[in-house]
C-alpha cells in the first residue's frame, strides 16, 4: 500500500485557539483529508489537483488568537467548496496548499481547462 507524506496536520481550533475539537486536517502529497466526528466519524478526501482556488480569510478575533480559515474550491463532485477552519499558521499552510496544488496539477498533466470543462480522466 502506498502511503502519501504527510506535510502538513492540525486540528479545527476552537475557543482561544485552542485545538479542543474533533476536526483534524490532513495534507499529504496528493490529497487533502477532512476528518470529522466523535462518535460518528466521516472523512473527506480532495484530491490536490482538483482544487481551483484557495483563499485565505482572518477576522479580527482569528487575528487575536493567531488563526486563520482557508476557504477551498474545487472540482471535487461531492466537495465543490469547504474551508479549513481556524487553524495555526493559516498564512503558511495556504502556501503549502497551493505549492502542492501546483506540483499535482503539473505531475498529473491537468490544466485549469481540464478541470474546468469536467475531464474526469483522472477520477481514482
Amino acid at each position: 500500500m502506498n502511503k502519501d507524506k504527510i506535510i502538513w496536520k492540525d486540528r479545527k481550533r476552537t475557543i482561544f485557539g485552542l485545538p479542543i475539537s474533533f476536526t483534524v486536517y490532513t495534507l499529504t502529497e496528493k490529497k487533502l483529508l477532512i476528518d470529522t466526528g466523535f462518535l460518528n466519524k466521516r472523512q473527506e478526501e480532495i484530491m490536490l489537483f482538483r482544487i481551483t482556488d484557495v483563499t485565505l480569510e482572518r477576522r479580527l478575533s482569528q487575528r487575536i488568537f493567531g488563526v486563520g480559515t482557508i476557504h477551498c474550491c474545487s472540482a471535487d463532485k461531492t466537495t465543490p467548496e469547504f474551508d479549513i477552519k481556524n487553524v495555526k499558521n493559516s498564512s503558511q499552510v495556504k502556501e503549502l496548499i497551493s505549492d502542492q496544488v501546483f506540483k499535482e496539477r503539473k505531475e498529473n498533466g491537468v490544466s485549469s481547462r481540464e478541470i474546468q470543462f469536467g475531464n474526469d480522466e483522472f477520477e481514482h
